[in-house]
């Protein structure tokens, strides 16, 4: 059955469904074991360079750039623009909180020089504990 071929009731049943269950998952591990059982690796790999033509489209990059990189058409990036600037928000949304969320652990990853303030507060927490939570 095709999706124009449902009713109005049935489309929003299923798709209430959807959105509840996928919204009861609790980490990482949960959403990658549900979609790898929902769905194909190629969906799964298509839907990813969707997400990642958009990065690259709030990152400024061109259609020919983004087309050439990812091996899509410039229709398809065209599309994932229009979503991404006339849809409800979602892309924009969760690419604000990835990239939020990995720059963090981008600062995280650099080491501090062994004697420096960083690497103290570091190495003794606790004895930090007041002004570490001030800085967060």
């Amino acid at each position: 059955m095709r999706y124009n071929q449902l009713s109005d009731l049935e489309k929003k049943k299923y798709l209430g469904e959807f959105y509840s269950m996928v919204s009861l998952l609790k980490n990482r591990e949960e959403v990658k074991n549900f979609f790898k059982d929902l769905l194909s690796l190629s969906e799964v790999v298509m839907i990813s360079r969707r997400i990642q033509a958009a990065k690259m489209l709030l990152a400024g990059e061109t259609y020919e750039a983004i087309s050439r990189k990812l091996k899509m058409s410039t229709v398809t990036v065209s599309q994932i623009e229009k979503w991404l600037n006339n849809g409800f928000g979602g892309y924009k949304e969760i690419i604000r909180r990835y990239d939020k969320k990995n720059a963090t652990k981008e600062v995280e990853k650099i080491p501090a020089m062994p004697f420096s303030w960083q690497a103290v507060k570091k190495k003794y927490p606790l004895h930090f504990l007041l002004l570490n939570l001030l800085e967060k």
